[in-house]
This record gives C-alpha cells, structure tokens and sequence, in this order.
C-alpha cells in the first residue's frame, strides 16, 4: 500500500468520509436493484395473469358455442370436450341458469389422485385458484363456468430477461462501489491535506512558533477556514508585539519618574535641597504622572478580566453627557483647553455606566492631544435612526495610515509614544459595540480629529457582552468617571 494511503486511512476522518461515499452507492445501487425488480415482477405477474384470463376465456366461449350447437347443456356433447380440457389440466364445473350443477370434469372418472399424476407425467403447472365467469349466449347468461386452470409460467427467454438484469444491477452496484471508493479516498485525501496542514500549523503556533502559517489556498470552506486562521496568527503576532512595545515603554515611563522621585527625595533627606514649594510641586507631578501610568495598567487589566452583561436601560443621554462633562471641566480648563457644546434631547437603550466610560475615554483622548489654547466640541443628536455623539478637537489630527489602527488595543500612533498606552480608544470601541453601535474617526494632520459614536435608539438588538471589569471603570489618565 502506499505510503499517502497508509496515511490517508489512519485518518478517521478519511476513514469515516471513505465509507460513507461507499455505503451511499452499494446503497443507492442496491435501492435501484430492488426497485427494478419489483417493477418487472408486477410486470410478469400482470402478464402471467392475462394468460390465465385468456385461457379461462377460451374455455367459456367453447362451452357457448357447445350450449349455442347443441341447443342447450348436453352432458354427451360436453362428455366430448373433456378430453380437450382434461389434456389442458383444467378442471371445470358446469352450472345452469338455476345455479345446479349440470356437468363436472370430476365426475369423468378420473379421482384427483390420478389427475394429480396426470399433470405432473404432463409437467402441468399446479392449479389456480378457482374462477367464476358467466357463460353468455346472445346476450342472455345460460350458465357459470367455476374454473381452475393450470398457473401461467415464465417462458424460459423471459426469465433470462430477468436473470440478466440482475447481473447487471450486481455489476452495476460493484462498479459503483468501486468508483464510489476512489472517489471518496481523492476527495478524503483533499480534505485531510488542508485539515492535517491546519492542525499541524494550530500546534506550531501554540508551542510558540509565531511564523508558521498554514499553507492551505483551496477555494472552499477549508480555504476560507485556513485564511481566517492565518488572519488570526498574524494579530496574535500583531498583539505580542504591540505587547513587547508597551511593556518596554511603561519600564520606561515608570523608571523616570521613579529616578527623579528618588533622587529629589534622597538630596532633600542628604540637606541638599530644601523641601521648597517648587520642590513638592515637581514631587507631586511626577507621582501624577507615575498614577497615569498606574491606570493605564488598570485599564489594560480591566480589559482583560472575565466577561459581564451590560446592564441597559432606556435613558436620556444629555444629562449623562452634561455630567461628565462637568468633571471633565477642570481637567480642560487645566490644558487650557476651551469647551462647546451642541446637545439635543435624545433617549438610548444603553448602560449608564459604560457610556460614562466611553465618553471620558474620547474626551481624554481630545484633551491630550489639543495643545494649550485649543478647543474640544461635543455634539449629541439624531440621525437616520440613531443616536449620534461626536467628540471634536482641534489637535495634532492622525496620519491616514494610522487611522484604521486606532482602535486596537495597545496601538499608539508614531507621534503619541509618549501620551499614553493605547488602551482607551480600544475599550471605548468594544464597549459602543457592545451596545450594537459602531465608532469611526475622520482626521487630518494639523486639522484635529472627530471621533463620531453611533447608537440604536431601541432596545431591540440584545444585551451584548464585554471584555471587561464588572466594576466601576478605571480613572483615564487621572481623570476618574463618575458614575450614579
């Protein structure tokens, strides 16, 4: 056997597919088998019945003709037919109109011993069972012919007929078996390829190797199975990446502010410097800016907590809006940072919560990216439908290239290295689309960024779950949610 059968059949699922196209056409064939024979049986059995009918039909018109000639039931002249029917291995009873028996082919003298004998040394077939036919002479019955005439057989050539295409329904049911064989090893064997390569690559990537791909370009559902699990390799190497970079920049932002912590602290412990005003406002900026980073890791840990439901309801959103805006004031007017709004009276199913989050997240997000002097819109309305939550600055804008990336967890575009973790627009989106919505960005270099969030105004579509804490969310940036 060779070696890729040797394979192939090892596999239980080849094994499995390799026997079903099998036992689909034995049974298939087998099925037709049946069927044909069925409809050639009623065929002979409908013929076999004519022939009888026919003979049966026979007798009645001699036995007219005998009571037309002899001008009515004569035993002598019917005594002169019996050898005719007795030769036949027929045996008839003759009644009158009255229904009495007028003649009998049994009362010849032969017994039913000897008429037994007779039709077998005349290789006569065994008797029907008995028929009653009217005897009809112009128009008017004289008589009932109670008939039993030797069964109809088979002619030789018809059951060759029959025989022959029994052999050929077993010959077809072979080939089909054979051919339904081969074609379920090349099918099985097709399949298997692009599964075994699928399972083999599954494993490289959990011992680690994040390289292997799997090498499957079929155009079916193994092809499209194979190109989502490639997809998903490289986000899983896209993510341990943006991992390893975040890692290495929060060492780095921790070292920092930890190195001019300890040093300042150690010259005023050494009476080096005096713990002046200036001093303690540097101390405490940098404990701030090590608590930024600290959230940013309680975000991050956040996110990747177990699952929770979202708890909607149907809810005004201005007053939401307008509430964490009033706790986001001091932190933009702190950047210098002037504030307008444009908010209509609109209703949502959603999670008071949640949305708190979202909102402060886009808002942190506009305020540390608008340089001092600049301005932060909020716009709330309808539209088509929906409810619409704009989030507007006037900031350094995001290159087109980095645009469709914002959303992903841990990405930080190549002018923010130092402004955050990547993790608020994240959760912000997993969080709109927890709620049925969707979140887009439209910016330009220079030109500031707008950050548009789409709700649906009912509660039709269901409670979607999130990955994510089922505590009250993490402060963004130093600036803690408020929640109800």
């Amino acid at each position: 056997m060779p070696r890729w059968l040797q394979d192939l059949w090892s596999s239980r699922f080849a094994r499995r597919l390799t026997v079903a196209f099998v036992a689909t056409a034995v049974a298939a064939a087998a099925l037709t088998a049946v069927l044909v024979n069925l409809a050639i049986g009623a065929r002979f059995d409908a013929y076999l019945e004519s022939q009888r009918q026919a003979r049966e039909q026979q007798i009645v018109e001699v036995l007219a003709a005998d009571y037309r000639q002899a001008g009515g039931w004569r035993p002598d002249s019917l005594n002169r037919l019996a050898p005719a029917f007795v030769m036949s291995g027929a045996e008839v009873d003759l009644l009158g109109a009255d229904g009495r028996l007028v003649w009998s082919t049994a009362g010849l003298g032969m017994s039913p011993g000897m008429a037994e004998m007779h039709r077998e040394m005349m290789g006569t077939p065994e008797l029907s069972a008995a028929g009653r036919w009217p005897v009809l002479v112009d128009g008017q019955q004289v008589g009932t012919a109670l008939l039993r005439v030797p069964q109809a057989a088979l002619p030789a050539a018809d059951e060759q007929f029959r025989t022959s295409v029994n052999q050929l329904l077993l010959g077809g049911a072979l080939l089909a078996g054979l051919l339904a064989l081969l074609v379920g090893l090349a099918l099985a064997r097709r399949t298997t390829i692009g599964v075994t390569e699928l399972t083999a690559a599954a494993n490289a990537l959990a011992a680690g190797r994040r390289d292997r791909r799997a090498a499957v370009s079929s155009p079916d559902e193994i092809g499209d199975l194979a190109a989502a699990f490639n997809t998903m390799a490289d986000a899983v190497v896209r993510e341990d990446e943006l991992r390893r970079l975040f890692a290495a920049d929060v060492a780095h932002e921790l070292r920092t502010p930890l190195t001019i912590l300890r040093s300042q602290l150690e010259a005023v412990q050494d009476g080096i410097t005096a713990p002046t005003p200036t001093v303690v406002d540097s101390l405490h900026e940098e404990s701030l800016r090590l608590g930024r980073l600290v959230a940013d890791l309680e975000m991050m840990a956040a996110a990747d907590a177990a699952a929770f439901t979202l708890h909607r309801r149907s809810l005004a959103l201005r007053p939401l809006v307008c509430e964490v805006l009033d706790g986001f004031a001091a932190h933009l007017a702190e950047r210098d940072l002037t504030l307008s709004t444009d908010l209509a009276e609109v209703t949502a199913h959603v999670d008071p919560a949640r949305m708190r989050q979202v909102l402060t997240n886009l808002l942190s997000n506009a305020a540390k990216f608008t340089p001092a002097g600049g301005r932060v819109s909020v716009t709330l309305g309808h539209r088509d439908g929906e409810v619409e939550l704009a989030v507007t600055d006037t900031g350094v804008g995001i290159p087109a290239d980095e645009q469709p990336r914002v959303f992903d967890r841990f990405y930080r575009g190549a002018g923010s290295r130092a402004a955050g973790s990547g993790i608020g627009l994240a959760v912000a989106a997993e969080l709109v689309a927890a709620h049925g919505g969707d979140i887009s960005v439209h910016s330009e270099p220079g030109h500031g960024s707008t950050f548009l969030l789409r709700l649906p105004t009912s509660g039709a579509a269901p409670a979607a779950t999130f990955i994510g804490s089922s505590q009250e969310p993490p402060s963004v940036d130093g600036v803690r949610t408020h929640t109800s």
